[in-house]
């Protein structure tokens, strides 16, 4: 298990995530999403063992991951800012990590790299961003991890080759019992893909639910009525958003779904439509809404 205890990290003034925790356990996939700057990158260093908590903690298995070789010998980081050495290739770099994984399989690694049809032996600075970051994919997967990191690892890969790397980390956990905690700001990227969703705005989580859940939690309801409505009428009901234009209302819930409806059912209005809402749209719902502010950009 991976954990996250109350995580505060900051540089100088600025405080990149505050008082964060949530869990992942073994055999799952945890999805870490947030605009570009959410802070999701600290945390996966944190975790990394890369960076120290200000405040809090990150353990895995129980242990800290700061500043221990024996922990973060069980875990693969794979950077959104990649990094090979000069004249290196994939099989030089395989022969590499080698050296400090023990357990990596050069037959799983050749594998993959006839998967993303990349040439062994060839340079990989001559390589383009997403084939150094399907590079990196296999070396992360054929090292073995227990628990496997990665920070926008799907960003820049074609749609063929996205599906790819998805197979591969659900086979992979499948097959290992590992843990993965990948981030992303490309939402479409995470879905179907993750058990868990932890999502991030303005520094704090806003959001930590099982991915199954989702459906069956946030809903959208539009409504339309025989005269104008005004906030007051749906005073007495949770809602996250209200949109009123003219005699129609467009209501977002997050839970109690079925007492949410009794109780728009009860303001009669002339219809009511539901419907269940995707992981995209609740991001934009719970980070901040700019619509507003677009709406006059060209007055």
């Amino acid at each position: 298990m991976i954990e996250f205890r109350n995580v505060t990290k900051s540089y100088g003034d600025f405080t990149a995530v505050e008082d964060i925790s949530f869990s992942a356990c073994d055999s799952s996939v945890c999805g870490l999403i947030g605009y570009n700057g959410a802070g999701k990158t600290t945390l996966i260093k944190c975790a990394a063992g890369l960076y120290k908590p200000d405040s809090g903690k990150v353990l895995i298995d129980g242990e800290s991951t700061y500043n221990s070789d024996e922990v973060r010998s069980r875990l693969f980081f794979v950077s959104d800012d990649l990094f090979f050495p000069v004249g290196s290739t994939p099989n030089s770099a395989a022969r590499f990590y080698k050296d400090y994984y023990p357990e990596f399989s050069f037959g799983n690694f050749e594998r993959m790299l006839k998967l993303f049809e990349l040439d062994g032996d060839a340079k990989i600075r001559g390589f383009s961003k997403g084939m150094q970051r399907q590079t990196e994919i296999a070396l992360a997967l054929a090292s073995s991890p227990k628990i496997l990191l990665l920070d926008e690892c799907l960003d820049g890969l074609d749609i063929a080759k996205k599906d790819i790397c998805k197979q591969l980390f659900m086979d992979y956990m499948a097959q290992s019992g590992c843990i993965m905690l990948i981030s992303s700001h490309a939402i479409a990227d995470l879905q179907n893909l993750c058990d868990r969703i932890v999502l991030i705005s303005g520094k704090r989580m806003q959001m930590n639910c099982c991915a199954d859940d989702i459906p069956s939690t946030w809903r959208k309801f539009r409504l339309q009525f025989d005269f104008e409505p005004t906030r007051s009428i749906f005073g007495n009901i949770d809602i996250k958003k209200l949109d009123i234009d003219g005699r129609s209302a467009v209501v977002t819930v997050c839970g109690h779904i079925d007492d949410a409806r009794a109780k728009l059912d009860a303001l009669e209005p002339l219809f009511i439509d539901e419907f269940p809402m995707e992981l995209e749209e609740i991001f934009l719902q719970e980070t901040e809404d700019k619509s507003d502010e677009i709406s006059k950009v060209f007055e």
